[in-house]
């Protein structure tokens, strides 16, 4: 991990009760919601795991809910820098599930959701939100550099490259704007579009993390 963690003080923040309680809160409610989703479609349909849980939307919330349940039951599980640095990557995946199905998703109403209506609002809008929130608001973080961003692009990418993968074997695609029947130009368009967006997105919970903190001095590698 020196790779990642070098230059950094490896002086852990402490987590305060006010922050520990409502993360774990929010983990229990996204547990709840991707269960009640699974048995909702369970009921109407034979699940294939590797659909359901092929979802960027599942996936970046049950991220969210497992670095949330870590910080409020173990807050010093893992030293500094990588905790902040896998809050500010959980924290960047939500805020882009929320932009995604703002801007592509919900218009397409119940296609663009998951089919139960309070799960729904919980894994596209509750949590992006609270995210924001947490991260901006508890500061139990380290100043982060932009020079260790292309951490964040490390899960987004692999999952791109799967899905990829899948619409040109099996043809499946969790989202349509993947779905290479409109052709690899507008899927390729699509995919550069959103690795900018994490870049950016990125970019801006890296400058949260200035927020409170003071700088942080290099350490040896």
């Amino acid at each position: 991990m020196d790779g990642v963690c070098g230059g950094f003080n490896r002086t852990v923040p402490q987590t305060p009760l006010v922050a520990r309680v409502p993360r774990g809160t929010i983990a229990l409610l996204v547990l709840a919601a991707v269960v009640a989703t699974l048995v909702d479609v369970a009921s109407r349909t034979s699940i294939n795991p590797l659909n359901f849980f092929g979802f960027f939307t599942i996936q970046s919330n049950l991220i969210l809910a497992a670095v949330y349940l870590l910080s409020a039951l173990a807050p010093g599980a893992l030293a500094e820098p990588t905790r902040s640095l896998v809050r500010a990557a959980a924290t960047t995946y939500i805020v882009i599930v929320g932009i995604v199905y703002a801007t592509l998703l919900a218009p397409l109403e119940e296609a663009g959701g998951v089919p139960v209506p309070w799960a729904n609002v919980v894994l596209h809008v509750v949590t992006p939100l609270y995210g924001i929130v947490d991260w901006l608001a508890f500061r139990d973080r380290v100043r982060l550099p932009l020079d260790r961003l292309w951490v964040v692009l490390l899960y987004p990418a692999v999952w791109l490259v799967v899905v990829l993968l899948r619409g040109a074997t099996d043809g499946w695609v969790p989202y349509p704007f993947l779905n290479p029947d409109q052709g690899y130009a507008a899927v390729a368009g699509y995919c550069l579009v959103i690795l900018v967006a994490f870049l950016v997105v990125g970019a801006i919970v890296f400058w949260g993390s200035r927020i409170g903190r003071r700088v942080v001095s290099p350490t040896a590698s």
